[in-house]
């Protein structure tokens, strides 16, 4: 891009045919000639096909929200620069509740010190109310992985092999293995964590059993563990999302629990995968999926942190703060960040907890959907994140 003009060839090799119907190589070559380069600063969505990242072009320097998509194929189907003003962070409870209620008809936000393993509020929206997580449900996951290393039933260095039936869809990069390679454990749960790999959650899942993730739920504090049996594997989640919709998923919903688990059953071993054809409206968001409370995300964070402490499970800590999830708190006042985030259509979750250099942790979660329109993760990712930016200011400062 810093060195226009790219010739027709070239912009084929790496354009897909739709967009380049749409735009002319005049047209590329003139925007990426006003642009004169782009340096990335942060990236605020990282998916399978879809890239949403903070850059800096020209000279002098202005931001642009970047979003680029790409086909089946990896060609670029989409590349769009929109001129962006970062948002300023709050420095007040009510700039911070504006900022957040600004994103989505319903949003739960809670502000907590975590201290003695339990967490104390300090602010709050509606925090003891369930809502869809996407994929912040991880933290479950990773929590009933550290017990189950705690009681010797599973080892960090134990090998996983990546199978067909255990491929999953959406984000992540162990679907694209062969099947029959090997990952660790621990590896498995890094990528689970920090690249929201969808195919290493059901990995661990499957290694553990679920059960035994069921039971993190109480263990880990969450309020209603109900509202997550049968515990879903994603594979489970885009099975009952894309196949036969919307058929499937109202059958699913009917159902009681133990003909849930039926069901479940009965498309366990279904192969292939359905079609990974990405929805743009929500689809039962409130009935299928993952669901907790902000204050149910708190304690996990209290439990996660406990453990962490435990011998042999300071991975746990290396794991999640792999990703600060583009925070980027002051390091001359915060030691660590962890960080899980998670979203569909009509769902966006930002949770994290953070340590300053004397020792307090906060947890700071911000559950927010839109049951009949999606949300536009490429302005509510930046305003969310400047917001808790400000939430933690304003805890550590009292």
């Amino acid at each position: 891009m810093a060195h226009p003009p790219i010739g027709i060839a070239e912009l084929r090799a790496h354009f897909d045919a739709g967009f380049l119907a749409r735009t002319s190589p005049a047209q590329i070559n003139q925007a990426f000639l006003e642009l004169g380069g782009v340096e990335a600063v942060s990236v605020s969505v990282s998916e399978r096909s879809r890239l949403i990242a903070t850059v800096v072009a020209g000279d002098p320097g202005s931001n642009f929200l970047m979003t680029l998509e790409v086909d089946a194929r990896g060609l670029i189907s989409g590349l769009d620069f929109r001129g962006w003003v970062i948002p300023p962070v709050p420095t007040t409870w009510q700039g911070v509740d504006a900022a957040i209620g600004s994103v989505a008809p319903q949003v739960r936000l809670l502000v907590a010190e975590v201290a003695g393993g339990s967490c104390q509020p300090v602010h709050g929206i509606d925090p003891g109310t369930a809502a869809p997580l996407g994929s912040a449900f991880k933290l479950y996951v990773l929590d009933a992985l550290a017990r189950a290393i705690a009681a010797g039933k599973v080892s960090w260095t134990q090998p996983l092999t990546v199978t067909a039936q255990l491929k999953s869809l959406g984000s992540g990069d162990l679907r694209d293995q062969p099947d029959g390679t090997t990952v660790s454990v621990h590896d498995a749960a890094a990528k689970m964590i920090s690249i929201s790999d969808n195919t290493a959650a059901d990995m661990l899942i499957n290694l553990l059993g679920r059960p035994a993730v069921e039971a993190a739920l109480t263990t880990a504090g969450m309020a209603d563990p109900a509202l997550d049996q049968p515990f879903l594997t994603t594979r489970e989640f885009f099975t009952l999302k894309l196949d036969q919709w919307p058929a499937l998923a109202q059958r699913y919903i009917a159902a009681s629990q133990a003909g849930r688990r039926a069901l479940l059953a009965s498309v366990a071993d279904r192969a292939p995968l359905p079609a990974e054809t990405a929805w743009a409206t929500p689809r039962d968001i409130d009935s299928i999926g993952y669901f907790a409370s902000a204050t149910d995300i708190c304690h996990v964070y209290a439990s996660l942190a406990a453990l962490a402490r435990r011998p042999g499970l300071p991975p746990v800590a290396g794991v999640l703060q792999i990703d600060d999830g583009g925070l980027g708190l002051d390091p001359a006042q915060w030691q660590t960040t962890w960080f899980k985030g998670g979203s569909e259509p009509g769902v966006l979750t930002f949770t994290y907890m953070a340590t300053t250099r004397t020792g307090h942790s906060y947890v700071v979660a911000v559950l927010a959907e839109n049951p009949s329109a999606p949300i536009d993760e490429a302005t509510a990712a930046p305003t969310v994140r400047s917001a808790i930016k400000g939430a933690f200011t304003l805890a550590a400062h009292g």
